[in-house]
């Protein structure tokens, strides 16, 4: 099924993960699924390496979320060191899997000379990979959507309005960076709300239980820490059980205020850790149950 359908009965929850290392084998990945496909995910996505690097994984693994456990799949698609010959490639492999959906993304630019130097390039931004999927007419299509701003926007104005060219170009559905505190999300909805930005929005919330790895991701991404969050890394860094525990919760209450909100979706950005999502979808396997009547009704 095609994740845009799966909208009309929100919440929609899902789950992300990622392939091993080139030279890592394969089984703990598909484990990780194991014990993640028990959760009963709406969609399950498989990130890509950077140019490319686990474009063969991530195939094989959506593939055996899909095929093996019957869950919905979302496949990255990443493009900026990609030529058409080997985004048709994957695309056909990835139709040959019955893999309907795909998340388009420009990806890193490689910092290498030999890239750096070429002059013509066929995927600059996500937005020419999503027109080329589109015209092809066989795939549902995410991108993605920054609540606080893309790390290389000229500005905030710049941008939505390169959100609303992907969305205009054929991305069906949104998926949201992460963020630490909600009030940048809220403001984030009401600025598209006047731009004609309509399909639906799932929130990517990533639990923190590692203070190296949170400081890192924000400095590559853009998100900032909050005062609040600041102080949980600070008490409880030098403790990697308490910040585990403090961590979750603070990924829980701000699943349950969106939730409360009335999100379209939740993305749980899992880091390969299936006790972390457990324990945060046990905690709101009621909230979550609750909602979903609601739709029935």
């Amino acid at each position: 099924m095609k994740i845009k359908y799966l909208f009309r009965k929100k919440p929609v929850i899902s789950l992300e993960i990622f392939p091993p290392k080139p030279e890592s084998p394969i089984d703990t990945v598909l484990e990780t699924v194991d014990a993640l496909s028990a959760l009963r995910p709406d969609f399950m996505s498989v990130t890509y390496g950077a140019a490319g690097s686990t474009k063969g994984p991530t195939v094989q693994i959506a593939d055996i979320i899909k095929n093996k456990y019957g869950i919905e799949a979302l496949a990255h698609v990443t493009c900026i060191n990609s030529t058409k010959y080997e985004i048709d490639g994957i695309l056909h492999q990835l139709k040959k899997s019955n893999i309907e959906n795909i998340l388009a993304l420009r990806g890193d630019k490689p910092k290498d000379e030999i890239y750096a130097a070429r002059k013509h390039k066929e995927y600059e931004y996500a937005s020419d990979l999503i027109a080329h999927i589109k015209s092809l007419g066989n795939f549902c299509i995410g991108a993605a959507c920054y609540p606080e701003i893309h790390l290389e926007a000229e500005s905030r104005e710049a941008d939505l309005l390169n959100l609303k060219r992907k969305v205009d170009l054929g991305a069906d559905f949104l998926i949201t960076q992460l963020f630490l505190d909600n009030n940048f999300y809220y403001d984030f909805m009401e600025k598209i709300s006047v731009m004609d930005i309509s399909v639906p929005i799932s929130v990517g919330i990533m639990p923190v239980i590692n203070k190296k790895q949170i400081e890192r991701i924000t400095s590559l991404c853009g998100a900032s820490i909050p005062a609040k969050f600041r102080r949980i890394l600070d008490r409880y860094e030098n403790n990697p059980e308490a910040l585990k525990e403090a961590g979750i919760a603070y990924a829980t209450e701000q699943i349950i205020d969106l939730l409360s909100s009335g999100v379209d979706g939740i993305h749980l950005y899992t880091m390969n850790k299936p006790e972390i999502a457990i324990k945060i979808l046990g905690q709101i396997s009621n909230i979550r149950r609750h909602l979903k009547n609601l739709n029935y009704a």
